[in-house]
């Protein structure tokens, strides 16, 4: 609980909780298939998003938006001309990098902050060219957008000669950019890269090509465009939380947010690739925990793609579609989604996404299909998405298709290769890189082929049994009309909707620790699904075992045990404590302790026997409360359970535990 308080930001207020960032929005690309900049794709980009207006969230006053924002490639005629005003030129494209920096308005820390940056661009070996002022029109904001304003420069970075230009020079930048956030104060960089450049902000949808004049300019050109109006539904909205994010852009919400980073921070001890292994420990943490869902997403996407993977395939992997149960889809591409999910979990809820590095610009649907994305491809060679038609004007007889993105489905313009890629393309390609099924066939490890052993399932008394119900908080109702009508007709009983029951901080029968919880998602937004009645959509199998290494394809990253379901039977628990496999050892701890200790000193002691565990090997870790008696009480497993998940996340003890 101590390391629960201690990561909630110091400007949180009342209620507000920033981890629970959520938006609702507004997007749109525009894509020169043939990898040609021209003017008419950034027109077309903003035209889009000030169509967009009804997903953009407004200030009551009318004259402060929630954010917009726009992704573009790197203009080097632009580029060229304004450094031209200073006597430098940074050379052709992909010579030099730009960052787009969100600077504290106070001049000490902003001077501060500049010249830590320049201080870690030399260390990287890179030389800084110049700081630009980017110009702006304030005078179109609205009061709060205008009071919150940041100071807005840009850094040009000078390419050294011996990094080859695209994907490495980048990587060198990405490097040099987490050094300097792990350090700097009050500074947000927006991107920074050799390929693209993003120009965003707090302020309506009209106004974001009005307030950055560059965007006004003829020589702003690119052949990739990505634009998003924002429309939060329960966040305030401010400078740095504008979309687009350094590789995409978000409509819609990720239910599974806080567990999908604390899973991203456990698992970086296990984390390693040869492109970064000199520069880990200035990139990690990859995920900053205080951003929004779509940040800490773009966190990961972007920590991936630097490691060396395709950025495509680090998509796929973060929100695969519904492979599990899907009786059409390939062998290949199912072994593919199945290697892959030993260590990445779903990114899940509705989500239409747009991604890009400035080279290719691709678009998913979230595997329910609950977002929308519509597009158009034309006869002179233009990709036009967006999350609505109708944002621009195409002539019917120019259209050569139209149509819209599938639930699960990916599509993929390469600019390097003029074409579009479709998603059974894409994905089979992906598949066919290493023998996942081989791999999989030697080392996963299934639940439903362990041996059963040859012990008898603890049985109890009716006297026990009613004492241990006694002591775990069941009543006499929660027998009578919720679990014997399932253990008679195996149905779910049926009750009124609505809860006449007490709050349970006011109940004075003491209820269980899980009363005081409810499930977190949107409800207005997210419908609940069910793992059952929905089962093409869902997966509920859960990976136990040590993670293996997500950077790095090798056979023995997957093996670790398949659970289909986390509902364990009592033959499930004794196959899995008797289990005799190399590489999955499990241990038992008993998360009992004496009546008159400390709740506190119970659950430090249930820490240091996990300890003691990993030391001696254990990657499976089994939280027993089999000895609760008169003397002992049991920790509630919803806090034994969370409080020690916290721990292994905080110590970056790449475990799981049943």
């Amino acid at each position: 609980m101590e390391k629960l308080r201690n990561e909630v930001p110091s400007h949180q207020q009342g209620l507000y909780r920033p981890q629970f960032e959520h938006d609702n929005c507004g997007i749109g690309a525009v894509v020169n298939i043939n990898g040609v900049p021209s003017r008419r794709v950034v027109e077309d980009a903003l035209t889009i998003v000030e169509k967009l207006e009804h997903r953009a969230g407004k200030d009551a006053d009318g004259k402060t938006g929630d954010s917009v924002g726009i992704l573009l490639q790197i203009a080097p005629d632009l580029f060229r001309r304004e450094l031209a005003k200073v006597g430098i030129d940074p050379g052709q494209k992909g010579d030099f990098g730009v960052g787009m920096f969100f600077f504290p308005t106070q001049e000490l820390k902003r001077d501060r902050a500049k010249k830590l940056f320049e201080v870690i661009i030399n260390k990287n070996g890179m030389e800084l060219l110049c700081w630009r002022d980017v110009p702006t029109c304030p005078e179109i904001l609205g009061k709060k957008a205008l009071d919150s304003k940041p100071c807005i420069m840009q850094a040009f970075v000078k390419r050294p000669d011996d990094c080859p230009r695209g994907a490495d020079f980048d990587r060198k930048l990405y490097i040099a950019r987490r050094e300097f956030e792990q350090s700097a104060d009050s500074t947000y960089v927006c991107s920074l890269s050799s390929r693209t450049i993003v120009y965003k902000g707090m302020f309506l949808v009209h106004e974001l090509r009005r307030f950055y004049t560059d965007l006004q300019a003829e020589d702003m050109t690119s052949a990739i465009a990505m634009v998003h109006s924002r429309f939060s539904t329960n966040t305030q909205p401010s400078w740095e939380k504008a979309h687009p994010n350094r590789l995409i852009v978000h409509n819609g919400e990720i239910n599974t947010i806080t567990g999908n980073a604390d899973k991203m921070l456990a698992r970086e001890e296990s984390m390693s690739c040869q492109l970064l292994k000199d520069d880990m420990s200035k990139i990690l943490p990859a995920i900053n925990v205080n951003g929004s869902d779509s940040a800490r997403l773009d966190n990961a996407l972007e920590f991936m793609v630097m490691s060396g993977m395709p950025l495509p395939l680090a998509v796929m992997i973060t929100i695969p579609e519904p492979w599990k149960n899907d009786r059409t889809i390939s062998k290949a591409k199912y072994d593919l989604y199945q290697y892959y999910a030993t260590m990445m979990e779903p990114w899940d809820g509705p989500a239409s996404i747009l991604f890009s590095d400035g080279e290719v610009m691709g678009a998913v649907l979230d595997r329910n299909g609950l977002r929308p994305s519509r597009y158009c491809i034309t006869k002179d060679g233009f990709l036009i998405l967006s999350s609505e038609t109708g944002c621009i004007d195409v002539a019917p007889e120019m259209i050569l298709k139209k149509d819209r993105l599938r639930p699960g489905k990916m599509l993929l313009a390469d600019t390097k290769q003029g074409r579009i890629i479709d998603d059974d393309e894409l994905k089979s390609t992906y598949a066919s890189r290493q023998p996942y099924g081989e791999w999989l066939d030697s080392n996963l490890v299934r639940l439903h082929d362990l041996h059963i052993p040859n012990k008898g399932v603890r049985s109890y008394s009716k006297e026990t049994l009613e004492k241990l119900q006694k002591a775990f908080g069941y009543s006499y109702e929660d027998i009578r009309n919720s679990i014997l009508p399932m253990a008679e007709k195996g149905a779910e009983p049926i009750a009124s909707m609505g809860s006449d029951i007490p709050l349970p901080p006011l109940d004075k029968q003491s209820p269980p620790l899980f009363s005081y919880f409810r499930q977190l998602f949107a409800q207005v937004t997210n419908p609940p699904f069910d793992a059952i009645r929905e089962e093409i959509v869902t997966d509920t199998s859960v990976y136990i075992g040590k993670d293996g290494n997500l950077l790095e394809e090798r056979p023995e990253n997957c093996h670790v045990l398949k659970i289909e379901n986390p509902i364990l039977t009592e033959t499930d628990m004794l196959k899995i404590r008797s289990m005799n496999i190399k590489g999955l050892k499990t241990a038992v701890i008993p998360i009992t302790y004496y009546i008159g200790t400390t709740l506190e000193r119970a659950v430090q002691k249930l820490f240091n026997d996990a300890d003691k565990a990993y030391r001696e090997g254990a990657n499976i870790l089994i939280l027993s409360d089999r000895d609760t008696d008169e003397y002992r009480a049991p920790i509630p497993s919803l806090l034994a359970v969370a409080a020690l998940q916290q721990h292994l996340v905080s110590t970056k003890k790449e475990r799981q535990s049943p």
